[in-house]
């Protein structure tokens, strides 16, 4: 019994903790940093649903700019997935923790190269991964790439 009264206290003590912080763990948090607030986009960098991470569609773009990667799908696959690695990282996880990606190419014939410069990201845990080709994307970018990933509270 005094080992159930404990977990009770512990648990409410958590929830709260998350409560006084203004996070509801129940409802999704919605996540951007001040660089990318003050682009003004209408949409988050990601969303906190529990202990998953739902990131964005992420660019090739350089340091929160409307800006690409010059050189083509490698440089701008690379961005991307530098730009993916900073906003899991803000936010708690990793690269290693992420789940599932869903990649979208101007052109599917660059996939190849997309392909070498993504499969660097993940030598560890690879995530599930859909792909397909678009006729168009943001910013007249190569590649798109949104992932889902794992946050531990740890």
């Amino acid at each position: 019994m005094r080992n159930v009264i404990l977990f009770i206290l512990i648990c409410l003590s958590c929830s709260y903790s998350s409560l006084a912080q203004g996070q509801d763990p129940d409802l999704p948090q919605y996540l951007q940093n001040e660089a990318f607030a003050k682009m003004g986009l209408p949409f988050s960098q990601a969303v906190r649903l529990g202990n998953v991470l739902y990131l964005s569609g992420q660019l090739g773009n350089v340091s929160n700019s409307m800006r690409l990667a010059e050189g083509g799908i490698g440089p701008e696959t690379a961005q991307t997935m530098e730009n993916i690695k900073a906003v899991l990282e803000e936010n708690g996880s990793s690269m290693d923790q992420v789940i599932k990606c869903t990649c979208m190419l101007a052109d599917m014939a660059e996939w190849p190269a997309m392909n070498e410069v993504y499969a660097k990201y993940f030598p560890n845990n690879k995530p599930a991964r859909s792909a397909f080709g678009t006729s168009g994307l943001a910013l007249g970018a190569r590649v798109e790439i949104e992932c889902m990933a794992y946050v531990n509270d740890d």
